[in-house]
């Protein structure tokens, strides 16, 4: 995991930037106080940790990519940057007043470790906010039409919500709370499915350079069959009627909020 993004880092800054929606539901769940510490665990370039910190809260932010830290020291040299990874932080227990992790739960190598380690570093009175995807909702996405094999493979490394949940009410996480989201049209981190509304993102290489599954999960030949038939899609317009065959009402992503309070 940390030699893929150590690969992907390349150019992950010019399509991966904090979105103006994500960062105030980020926030909101995080609930702050102004002389807290916080960590973001997998902050890969820290666009997120950025943000937050900007709005005048301490950050830690950790990541296994000595190539994601690198590009985050350059953005705010005012966040203590870590190299390290969920399951063996080299934190104080009861050190951190609130946790956020973006994107990240699916690289960790043992879950129950990573939210022990988590659980053990938050203070009693914060929150663990988690932004993430489960295999039933991926299952949804319309890139199923086109690039089955890659998707299959990132729905396979996407733990379940009930895993999650089983396992973070385990560890002593008291109140699990769920908040479902959907691709914004104008959003402005591209990550998997944000092509959702706009189909014509995905024939961008920088875009899908910064998008684990294309970039590390896909095979090349499918992935330029699917191309190939998408913009024949996107120019007979059938692409609206694929869209439409995969709508749903299960959300394409959503927040986990752990907290020890009832």
């Amino acid at each position: 995991m940390r030699a893929k993004y150590d690969d992907i880092s390349t150019h992950y800054n010019a399509t991966r930037k904090a979105d103006d929606y994500l960062v105030e539901r980020l926030w909101h769940h995080l609930n702050p106080k102004p002389n807290g510490l916080y960590l973001d665990i997998g902050c890969g370039t820290g666009n997120y940790t950025n943000i937050l910190q900007q709005k005048g809260y301490r950050f830690i932010g950790i990541d296994p990519s000595k190539e994601m830290l690198e590009k985050a020291k350059l953005q705010n040299p005012n966040v203590e940057w870590k190299l390290g990874q969920a399951e063996t932080l080299s934190l104080d227990s009861k050190s951190i007043d609130g946790i956020i992790g973006s994107l990240t739960i699916h690289h960790w190598a043992d879950l129950e470790k990573g939210f022990t380690q988590l659980h053990r570093v938050l203070k009693t009175t914060g929150n663990l906010v988690i932004f993430t995807s489960t295999p039933k909702q991926m299952a949804g996405y319309w890139l199923n039409h086109y690039f089955p094999k890659m998707m299959k493979d990132s729905m396979l490394q996407m733990p379940a919500l009930e895993t999650v949940k089983g396992i973070m009410t385990q560890v002593g996480f008291a109140t699990i709370k769920t908040e479902l989201y959907s691709i914004k049209p104008d959003l402005k981190d591209l990550f998997l499915y944000s092509g959702k509304h706009h189909p014509k993102l995905y024939l961008n290489p920088h875009v899908r350079q910064g998008i684990s599954s294309f970039s590390s999960l896909a095979h090349a030949e499918e992935v330029e069959m699917g191309l190939q038939q998408l913009k024949v899609d996107i120019k007979t317009q059938k692409i609206d009627d694929i869209i439409k065959s995969y709508e749903n009402d299960l959300g394409d992503y959503l927040f986990i909020i752990g907290s020890n309070s009832q």
